[in-house]
């Protein structure tokens, strides 16, 4: 499988790239900065220099052609304004699928957040913001017709993985580590089962593949 990863210099990204390298995939980072591009190299991984946020759908387009699937595990990331929330966590992710459907790469997995399923319709600072931003890319990634899954993780940790998960529709609130977020990621792109899904995610006791077996 050819799998384009935007935020491939992400915590998560980095793990998901060094997993599909593993495994045998051939796997292509979308970053924004060439300094970035020897750590991608160092696990295996295509640097590919694309900044979702700033570059028009052709460049975008171009970056993914070719692709089996792409996963957006980008984000304005800890420390951005509401405006950021905006322009990456909903403006990149759609981008993305504006480009995925423009190169025909039907498969598209989404790294959203726990709390997307319902955000406040107001308020709630930064973080509401980003929980709006989140569902809005989640709601146009399900109606652009991509074959498409949604991972709602909890609070993401730097915790060695355990390879043990809860997945549910809904889930209360807890932690799990991006190692794990990344390893559900790699499991799920394998999955014919998990196209068409919505799920959250944190840690639990049941392994992944498991897990990901029965949605």
């Amino acid at each position: 499988m050819d799998v384009a990863i935007a935020g491939g210099h992400g915590k998560i990204g980095l793990i998901l790239g060094r997993l599909l390298a593993e495994r045998g995939d051939s796997v292509r980072g979308l970053i924004r900065s060439p300094e970035q591009a020897d750590d991608l190299r160092a696990v295996g991984v295509e640097p590919v220099v694309c900044d979702l946020e700033w570059e028009g759908g052709a460049e975008v387009g171009a970056a993914v052609r070719g692709a089996d699937a792409i996963v957006f595990a980008a984000g304005a990331g800890p420390g951005s304004g509401a405006e950021r929330k905006r322009t990456m966590d909903f403006g990149g992710a759609v981008k993305l699928i504006d480009a995925a459907d423009a190169a025909a790469v039907s498969r598209y997995v989404m790294v959203s957040a726990m709390g997307a399923a319902e955000p406040p319709a107001e308020g709630g600072e930064v973080f509401g913001e980003y929980l709006r931003a989140k569902a809005e890319a989640d709601r146009a990634l399900v109606a652009s017709g991509l074959d498409f899954t949604i991972v709602r993780p909890g609070g993401l940790s730097d915790k060695p993985a355990t390879g043990l998960v809860a997945i549910a529709d809904s889930l209360e609130r807890g932690e799990i580590p991006r190692a794990d977020v990344a390893a559900v990621l790699a499991t799920v792109l394998a999955a014919p089962n998990a196209v068409g899904k919505t799920f959250e995610l944190v840690g639990g006791e049941t392994p992944i593949e498991v897990a990901v077996a029965r949605l």
